[in-house]
This record gives structure tokens, sequence and C-alpha cells, in this order.
């Protein structure tokens, strides 16, 4: 033994003491957050509602300028043969899932097998913080869609129901102010045809779309305007125009892109069963990387670079100088993501850097970004083919978790925004910044890097399931375990990162997108 090596001997000890240390605790900041999100809601539902209202807001445009045969095929193509019904059954069905929720943590409130999230509860101490918000915005949400749903009702000439299911609105404790008078002015529109001073006012500050003008054209018939109706069926042609592309946009193009990728599935599941060894898919499929560094690097790389400095160093600085998500204005909160997102990428390629600096030159192959033709294909196609899979995937999600588990919190974040600078840096953040460190992160260094210890296959696998469980909502790991195999396997056989960036990129835009046209 060398007088070197043996000085390096403390130096090694004190290391992984220090990440022992710090994996312990990163370990226990990921497995809070993932109980935490185990009964959050996803924001799929929220997308979900937004859809089903453009699809009632487009029920109103009679086609004009189009032959009545070809308006009606249209129609029965983008709308379906009852859309008020297909929106009830949706509000039903998430109205549904919201009690089911409600009555599943009550459930475990009074079991004898605690969560960690209602031990507070059953030791007879006040519920959590983030439990009563949880439930609070469950019972809210209860709420709000019992509001709607009335209209729908009273569309249906269902007048009766529809009051009977405001007065419980109105009637219950937990019913926000806001909403109980909300319900108190439409069971008086409906039931007593009569009408306050601010009765139009507040509609219109409280509802929105379909529902607003169900709202406003019953005000008016009580208030004897048939003008001020007239002019709200005028408008609300013009806007069902404009909501019926909008649908076209987010319900259509995602339906053809996942067409697409289905016949470039089968495409090269039939190359493969032809070609064998020679097609496509398998082509670097069982050449790993010469990795020199040990386990040991992977670990702190991730531990340390990722986890540590993302979840533990960052929120702990800001939160010292009084900077908080929550806390800031629109434009504030998107900028506050995008700082963050960027001093975490900086702080994640450094230790990247530092861990690895004494390895070069870099084994052949590793961090290669290549600008060329062949890359972008591999990337576009792997988009196509991610559409169709993520789809099945997404459909035995929704089935496993009911709309709990979690998920982005800047996806609810954009959906409502309506600022365009902060769209513009969100945006900015999800489709340049995000792509741009997780693949190098993911795919350039922890992919490679397992295959000193695995297959090719089950590196990809592995990196994956981390990737996914990086995100820190349980309803996110599968689908998004998916999504990282997909782009492990393009990397692997582009062997360019810039193929996986592209796919990333893409994906990110044209959920991004999705969100900004349902918002709006």
């Amino acid at each position: 033994m060398t007088l070197d090596s043996e000085s390096q001997q403390p130096w090694q000890s004190l290391k992984r003491v220090f990440l022992l240390l710090v994996t312990a605790l990163v370990g226990l900041v990921v497995v809070q957050s993932l109980i935490n999100s185990w009964n959050e809601p996803q924001v799929a539902n929220q997308l979900q509602l937004y859809q089903t209202d453009l699809l009632l807001e487009s029920t109103a445009w009679q086609g004009e300028g189009i032959p009545e045969e070809q308006w009606q095929v249209i129609r029965a193509g983008l709308l379906g043969k009852d859309p008020v019904d297909t929106a009830k059954e949706q509000y039903q069905k998430v109205r549904q899932e919201a009690a089911e929720n409600l009555a599943e943590w009550a459930t475990e409130s009074s079991s004898d097998q605690p969560s960690a999230l209602v031990e507070e509860t059953r030791a007879g101490k006040p519920l959590s913080r983030r439990l009563k918000t949880a439930l609070d915005q469950q019972q809210t949400l209860i709420h709000e869609l019992d509001i709607r749903l009335g209209l729908i009702e009273t569309y249906r000439q269902d007048t009766d129901a529809a009051i009977e299911r405001w007065q419980q609105v109105r009637d219950d404790e937990t019913t926000p102010a806001p909403l109980v008078r909300t319900a108190d002015n439409l069971i008086h529109l409906w039931q007593d045809q009569q009408a306050g001073p601010e009765y139009e006012t507040w509609l219109q500050q409280t509802l929105d779309g379909w529902f607003e003008n169900r709202a406003l054209e019953q005000l008016y018939t009580v208030e004897s305007r048939p003008e001020a109706r007239l002019r709200l069926e005028r408008q609300e042609q013009i806007r069902a125009q404009q909501k019926l592309i909008k649908l076209a946009l987010v319900g259509t193009l995602p339906a053809i892109g996942a067409l697409t990728g289905t016949g470039l599935i089968l495409w090269l599941l039939i190359q493969w069963v032809n070609k064998g060894q020679q097609s496509i898919l398998m082509q670097n499929a069982g050449t790993s990387w010469e990795i020199p560094w040990t386990g040991e690097t992977i670990w702190q790389v991730l531990a340390v670079g990722f986890f540590f400095v993302g979840q533990v160093v960052l929120p702990l600085a800001l939160g010292s100088f009084g900077l908080g998500f929550a806390n800031l204005s629109s434009r504030g909160r998107a900028i506050y993501s995008m700082v963050y997102y960027l001093l975490m990428a900086t702080g994640g390629i450094g230790v990247l850097w530092w861990s690895i600096r004494t390895f070069r030159p870099i084994p052949e192959g590793m961090f290669r970004i290549k600008l060329s033709g062949r890359g972008l294909l591999w990337g576009v196609g792997g988009y196509f083919v991610a559409l169709p899979l993520m789809l099945m995937v997404s459909l035995l999600n929704q089935q496993i978790w009911q709309g709990q588990g979690g998920s982005n919190p800047l996806l609810q974040t954009v959906l409502e925004e309506q600022d365009p600078v902060a769209l513009l840096v969100f945006f900015l953040t999800a489709a340049v910044a995000a792509p741009l460190f997780e693949e190098v992160l993911f795919r350039g260094f922890l992919l490679p890097s397992l295959t000193r210890y695995l297959p090719v296959g089950g590196a990809i696998v592995l990196s994956s399931f981390i990737f996914a469980t990086a995100h820190l909502s349980v309803s996110e790991i599968l689908p998004l375990t998916v999504l990282g195999m997909i782009l492990g396997l393009v990397y692997t056989r582009s062997r360019n990162l810039l193929s996986p960036m592209v796919l990333h990129s893409a994906w990110n835009s044209v959920t991004m997108l999705g969100l900004f046209i349902l918002g709006s």
C-alpha cells in the first residue's frame, strides 16, 4: 500500500459517513413527500373538467357557413351524440371520486392502523395542516361540482333535483361563503323567480362559460330583459366557435398523434420480427459503456447532486430569504420556478462534474450531443411512439389511483395562469431547462453508469424508475417510468443525447400548450 493511498483512507471514510447521513436525510424527505402525495388529488380530474367545459360551450355553435349534412358529421365527431349528458356523467364521476376520497380519509382516521397523514388526529390533536388543506379542497370541490350539476339538471328540465342539490350546498356548514351565496341566488332564480340587484354581477364573478350563460339566461328571463338575453346568445355563438377550435386542438390532434404512434410501433415490431438483430430496435441494444467509476460515484451524484441540493439545500436557502412559491405574485411564481430549477441544475451538474473529474478522459460516447437529422428523427419518432403507450398507461393509472396520488404542482398553476409573461417563463422552464438537465443526469450519466452492473435493458428500467420517483408523486411513478424507458430506449439506440432531449422537450411542450389552451 502506497503512502498516497493510505492518506486517502481517512478522507474516503469521512466521505462515506457524509454520504450515509445525506442519504438518510434525503430518504426521509423523499419518503415523506411520496406519503404526502398519497391522498392528494391529481390534476387529471381538473383537466378532464376543463375539457368538459369546452365541450359544453361548443354546443352553442350551429355550424354557420357549413352545409347541414357536413355539420352534423363534424358535430357528432367532435361533440358526440349528447354532449350535455356526457358532461353530466363526467362531473358526476369526479364528484363521486372526491366523495370517496373524503370517506376513505374518514375511515383511515378511525382505523386501528393510522396513516402518517391522520396520526395526529387519532391522537386527539388537531388535523395536520396538509391533511386539513386536502380535506377542505375536496369538500369545496364537491360543493362547486354540485352547483354546476344543478345547472345541468335545470337544462334538462329537472328543476326540483337542482334546487335540492343547491339547498344542500347552501345549508352545509363546510361550504365557503361565496358558494353559499351563489347557491342561494340560483335557488331564488329557479324556485321563486326572483332576482336581487347584484345577481348579475355576482353570477358573472363566480360562474364561467356554459354555466354562467345558463344562469344569466334564467336571470334575464326572470327580469324580462329580452334584449340582454339576445345579446347573450350572440356572444355565446361567437365564443362557441372559438371553443370548438380549441376542443379540436386538445382532443383531435393527440388522437391523430396516437394513431401515428401506433402505426410506427407496428412497423418497428414487424421490422424486428423480419430482421432480428439488424432491425432498428436492436441497434446498440446490447452495447454498454466502459464505465471507470463505481457505484459510490453514482450514489454520490444522485444523493448529493440531485436530491440533497434540490430537495434540502435550495428550499432551506431560499426560505431563509423569505422566498416561497405560494407567497409570490403570478410572474413571481414563474420566475421563482425557473430560478429554482436553474439553481438545482447548476448544483447537480456541478456535483456531477466534481464527482467524475478524476476519471477523465470521459468514456467514449458519454454526454454526446450531436445535431443531426438522425438524432432529431429518433427524438420525434420516440415522441409519437410514446403517445399511445402513455395513453394506455394513463388509463390504467386512473383506475389504480382513482384521482388520488398527487401530481406536479406546476400543472395546476399553469392551468389557472392567465399572464402571458408568466406562461412563457413556465414554458421555457418545462420545455428547455428540464429536458436539458434531466437528460444529462438521468440518461447521460445514470443510465450508462448502471451498465457497469446491469445489462442495458436493466439499466434502462432502473434509471427510469429513479427518474420517476424523483418527481415525488406516487401516482406519477408508473407513467413516468414508462416515459423514462422510452427516453432510455431512444438514447441507447441513437447514442446521442439530442434524441431524448428532443423527445422530452416535445412531451413537455405539448403538455404545456394543452394546459394553456384549456386554461385560456
